[in-house]
């Protein structure tokens, strides 16, 4: 508890968040880029694994490729950057590198997940007289959000946890103050800097997993039962069959006579 008790006083010092290398502007400076780097890997990762997926040609070719960005570092690719002109670009070496380290999940699970849709319910909405974009609106696109979501928060984690190393090459981000805090032997700034980087990543992911449920296209329960009459936990169903089974029981108590008049 010593070392991350320090931590915890590091982190609640007003002075160690103000100023051009507080924590304040290094956590601004690490949504920046990562967010950026996102963005940018959605841009390429999504379009091309949705066309592909649609038309179910080129996919395992377009993800081999980009699993090429899995099997080399992104400090390998950064260092190289930083010895291209690109290294007076600012934060553009950087964004690159996480770019090509985020496009692999997006890609293959937004592919996947385009590929595993029904081909019953694709054939069925074809049966319908659906075009080709509305087969991707209404079918493929929905049934395939789950699988997007999922490689969108595994690139949005891994994303954010990388970006640290930005501060190998003299970059910003919370990648500093853990760097900061090896130059000084500072033990406790290291371990505050990486507290703040998992708090951020887990940040991210809560909040990417409250959008997929606020945007989820499949109907919940509760709207199946506001829906569909009798849907609701089975409850009319069950009343049906009680009453049906007591209105056969209430008959077969009847004598003969009075079933005869009765029909």
């Amino acid at each position: 508890m010593g070392v991350l008790g320090d931590a915890w006083t590091w982190l609640m010092t007003g002075s160690n968040w103000s100023g051009e290398s507080g924590a304040l502007t290094r956590l601004g400076e690490h949504v920046y880029v990562s967010g950026i780097a996102l963005a940018l890997a959605c841009a390429i990762a999504l379009p091309t694994a949705f066309y592909l997926g649609h038309i179910g040609k080129g996919g395992a070719l377009a993800i081999n490729i980009s699993n090429v960005g899995r099997a080399v570092p992104v400090f390998a690719v950064l260092a190289l950057f930083m010895l291209s002109p690109l290294r007076n670009a600012g934060y553009v070496p950087t964004i690159v590198a996480l770019v090509l380290f985020a496009v692999p999940p997006l890609l293959t699970n937004a592919y996947v997940g385009m590929r595993e849709v029904d081909r019953a319910v694709l054939e069925a909405a074809r049966g319908m007289g659906m075009s080709g974009r509305q087969l991707f609106l209404r079918v493929e696109l929905p049934l395939a959000y789950p699988m997007v979501m999922t490689g969108l928060r595994s690139a949005s984690v891994q994303v954010v946890a990388t970006a640290t190393i930005a501060a190998m090459v003299g970059q910003g981000g919370l990648g500093r103050i853990i760097t900061a805090g090896f130059n000084t032997y500072d033990t406790p700034q290291v371990v505050a800097g990486a507290l703040l980087v998992a708090l951020l990543a887990l940040v991210v992911e809560g909040v990417l997993v409250a959008v997929h449920r606020v945007l989820d296209p499949s109907p919940s329960p509760a709207a199946v039962r506001a829906t569909v009459p009798g849907a609701r936990d089975g409850a009319a169903d069950k009343a049906a069959d009680s009453a049906g089974g007591d209105a056969l029981r209430t008959d077969d108590a009847l004598p003969q006579d009075r079933v005869t008049k009765t029909v």
